[in-house]
């Protein structure tokens, strides 16, 4: 089996050849590609050659085009800050008052120079370059952390207990711009989108299955029905969220470093879900040692035999990981 193929199996309820190696890779990319960060983010050109150095010298069978959260907010005018070695960001909110919100235009992806566009340029390359032999995944973020982005944390927080009917408005109007701007990935040449609600993980079960699992689902089900297909990724203690994450509609789930992963296998896999491993970033790869990694990344071998499941840490791989602890973590399914 080639990349692509050993994905689609483990996406598919298939078996493998070997399991897939898929953590996600964006600093540790731009780095060892000699990129800065800042041209990785606003360039397609230096994200496309920055993944196809992984696939081809680190054993990454899956490529993605993420790289911050940002692509959608400053296509509707945000002001952005973007550093020579961090992630874009917005300096301020874009929506403070129903009348900012009000005022918002929907974005083209489409549009020329936009950062949506370069989002889809890089997708079409990486599909061109590799998309036959590697899987190629999009990226948008779900409507709630999409949301936080545009208000900010706090304010967004703060509408959801003193006016929610406008944070379900902010939250529909949000959800239609994520599936355009999905399906045009797809067009372009993605086989599953990465669907990115990290701040999900701060709120109650409650709050999640009225402010995040219905417009989650939304997003799944229109990609599902354009013959495409999702990952989930949430960062942080999700545990309490578990069930309602895999009732979303994704094929396949990330799990953060902070959950159980023996109890995430029983959740996924009891749901018959394909999911990413639980791997510490900081420390059981950053800070650890090569045989250190490979430990840690046997024992959630070891623990998924038997599931569909996908070698990676809980969230993404730091720049500052040495090569040998890279390499020691991805031979345990290489050997």
């Amino acid at each position: 089996m080639n990349a692509r193929e050993r994905c689609m199996a483990v996406l598919q309820g298939q078996k493998p050849d070997r399991t897939p190696i898929a953590p996600l890779m964006m600093f540790f990319a731009a780095d060892r590609a000699g990129i800065p960060y800042r041209r990785f983010a606003q360039e397609s050109s230096a994200l496309v050659e920055a993944q196809l150095n992984l696939f081809e010298n680190y054993h990454l069978d899956m490529l993605t085009v993420c790289s911050d959260a940002y692509r959608i907010s400053a296509d509707i005018g945000a002001q952005m800050d973007y550093p020579e070695n961090q992630t874009p960001h917005a300096v301020v909110p874009v929506v403070e008052t129903r009348e900012d919100f009000l005022a918002i235009k929907r974005p083209d992806p489409f549009k020329v120079g936009s950062r949506m566009r370069d989002r889809l340029d890089a997708v079409e390359k990486l599909a061109k370059s590799a998309g036959d032999k590697a899987m190629i995944m999009g990226w948008v973020e779900m409507p709630f952390a999409e949301a936080c982005d545009w208000c900010g944390l706090t304010g967004f927080m703060e509408m959801l207990m003193c006016e929610p009917e406008l944070a379900h408005e902010m939250l529909t109007f949000i959800t239609d711009i994520e599936i355009e701007f999905a399906l045009a990935q797809l067009d372009a040449g993605a086989q599953i989108i990465g669907c990115g609600d990290a701040v999900a993980s701060l709120i109650s079960a409650p709050m999640f299955r009225e402010f995040a699992l219905p417009y989650e689902q939304r997003v799944t089900e229109a990609i599902r029905k354009a013959g495409g297909m999702t990952e989930l990724h949430i960062c942080g203690n999700t545990t309490h969220i578990m069930q309602e994450m895999a009732s979303n509609g994704s094929e396949l789930y990330t799990i953060d470093h902070m959950v159980d992963f023996e109890k995430a296998c029983q959740v996924y896999g009891g749901a018959g879900k394909a999911f990413k491993a639980n791997v510490d970033p900081v420390l059981h790869l950053m800070q650890a040692t090569p045989e250190e990694a490979a430990a840690e990344a046997r024992a959630r071998n070891r623990m998924a035999e038997g599931y569909h499941y996908m070698l990676s840490a809980g969230c993404e791989i730091p720049a500052k990981t040495p090569d040998e602890v890279y390499f020691a973590f991805v031979n345990t399914v290489l050997d």
